[in-house]
């Protein structure tokens, strides 16, 4: 049997410079959740969350969005990927349920604190998903991120590329 020697030999590589070390990423997505707004009165009181996207990547239609969303519309988020992806989808922050009984002496789900903790889970959970290239495939994903309201009764589908 012949003896094998592995090449260790380096790539050519050229020398980096400014532009290559600061320039932009060549391909970059960056999600941001913010702005938590509560609106409504009573039992119709909810609390919404701007969602914000800048990216370069081909498969997004804008290169750069808002929209506002409530944590329904993160469920409804998570149900579809879960139904019509191959991807492991990770969880949503908790329900909170607790937080929601009367007569706790705080302001339960609309609490500061609360709606802080929620916002970064859900950041959290938004840029674990759009990082993902199979979920970037998906129709609802875009919808969710770049239209300014989520058909629920949307005929599920892939993003092709432009």
């Amino acid at each position: 049997m012949a003896n094998t020697i592995a090449d260790t030999r380096r790539l050519f590589t050229k020398p980096q410079n400014l532009n290559d070390a600061y320039g932009p990423p060549s391909n970059f997505l960056e999600i941001d959740v913010s702005n938590p707004e509560t609106v409504g009165v009573g039992r119709s009181r909810y609390t919404t969350y701007e969602v914000r996207l800048k990216t370069n990547l081909p498969i997004f239609k804008l290169k750069e969005s808002s929209v506002r969303r409530r944590y329904s519309d993160f469920e409804w988020l998570r149900t579809e990927l879960e139904r019509e992806s191959k991807v492991v989808v990770p969880p949503l922050p908790g329900k909170a349920l607790f937080r929601q009984l009367p007569f706790r002496g705080d302001d339960g789900i609309f609490d500061d604190n609360f709606i802080e903790e929620r916002r970064q889970g859900l950041e959290q959970f938004l840029n674990k998903v759009a990082g993902h290239p199979l979920a970037q495939n998906e129709r609802c994903l875009h919808m969710f991120l770049q239209e300014d309201t989520v058909d629920r009764s949307y005929t599920p589908s892939k993003v092709r590329q432009a």
